[in-house]
């Protein structure tokens, strides 16, 4: 990747912030604010140095910190494209800046942000998928209903004792995909003593691709989870002759988990047929996370082995996606 010529920023050469002779302890600010926010060590090193490179052009241009307008951007940016970078690195530092200048609002050092309104042009993203809001997760979860129909069509159905223990075996995996953002794997591998009711609290063993953790149960998936352990869990293994550790057995003769999850995503589907697949309401589940919590705790809630992996969720959030909808004074 490649940025503007790096400048150094000492007190030996006189390089200072136009702010004042203090320019080393802004960028220091800087840096302790983005490890506040949750960013790791290296990512608020790195987009310190991108700040530190965008003060020394200040200073080129005789523009203090706290006098810089949009149109100063768009100098700035177009001066890093003369360098050749490319479209991407244009908008990493354009992400930079936006951060640098909500570390010198919240200090108060500017009244507006400078960078808000500008979006870089052509840079390709993935795909996302429908992100749906916790509102919209909870209707899922509660319009998920755990009887077996006793009419079709004006047909009556005979009663299925299996089918009705396998939907509500069904309904606590959606409580778990939904409130604490479980992935298929892990909910597959978990065993009884995984389960803390008693503290309401579920320990997520870690993998080689992921960290374990302990999240909080909600207060009815604690009662929810009882009563599937202590009843309906035994009905299963009555009902199928099977032993196992596992929390979640199926109600057939096979022990594939991904069976499970096929019959509990069809018969969330033809109700909200907008969901694809049990990732979507995970994205969905953290993508809401990162609306009320630092990026550190998503993280760690989220099992994710690195900040990055978390970041990614940014990209869904609606807010954080309106100046790429908006495409408002885009640099072309």
């Amino acid at each position: 990747m490649n940025y503007p010529e790096k400048t150094s920023l000492s007190a030996n050469n006189q390089t200072l912030s136009p702010l004042g002779r203090d320019g080393e302890g802004l960028l220091s600010k800087f840096n302790e604010w983005l490890i506040i926010k949750g960013h790791t060590s290296g990512t608020a090193k790195g987009f310190t140095k991108t700040a530190e490179r965008f003060i020394n052009w200040l200073e080129e241009q005789n523009i203090g910190i706290e006098n810089v307008s949009y149109n100063d951007i768009l100098a700035y940016i177009n001066y890093c494209k003369g360098k050749r970078n490319a479209q991407r690195t244009l908008q990493i530092i354009t992400n930079v800046l936006k951060h640098f200048y909500n570390c010198l609002q919240q200090d108060e050092q500017v009244m507006e942000n400078p960078v808000s309104n500008v979006v870089i042009k052509g840079v390709r993203r993935k795909a996302l998928q429908e992100v749906f809001s916790t509102e919209e997760l909870e209707t899922i979860y509660k319009s998920f209903n755990t009887e077996t129909r006793k009419y079709e069509q004006g047909k009556k159905v005979p009663p299925q004792q299996k089918n009705d223990l396998a939907r509500k075996r069904n309904k606590i995996i959606l409580g778990l995909i939904i409130y604490q953002g479980i992935r298929t794997e892990e909910l597959a591998k978990l065993e009884l003593q995984d389960l803390q009711l008693r503290e309401g609290k579920i320990n997520i063993q870690g993998s080689r691709r992921t960290e374990g953790r302990i999240l909080k149960l909600e207060a009815h998936q604690v009662y929810d989870l009882m009563d599937y352990v202590n009843v309906i869990r035994k009905q299963i293994l009555e009902a199928t002759k099977k032993q196992s550790n596992k929390v979640f057995i199926s109600v057939g003769t096979s022990l594939n988990f991904n069976n499970i999850m096929q019959k509990l995503l069809k018969s969330i589907q033809a109700k909200h047929p907008k969901i694809k697949d049990s990732k979507q309401i995970r994205t969905s589940v953290i993508s809401n996370w990162l609306k009320v919590h630092n990026l550190r705790k998503v993280q760690y809630m989220a099992g994710h082995r690195y900040v990055s992996s978390t970041e990614v969720y940014q990209l869904n959030n609606i807010e954080e996606l309106q100046d790429d909808i908006k495409k408002y004074h885009p640099i072309g």
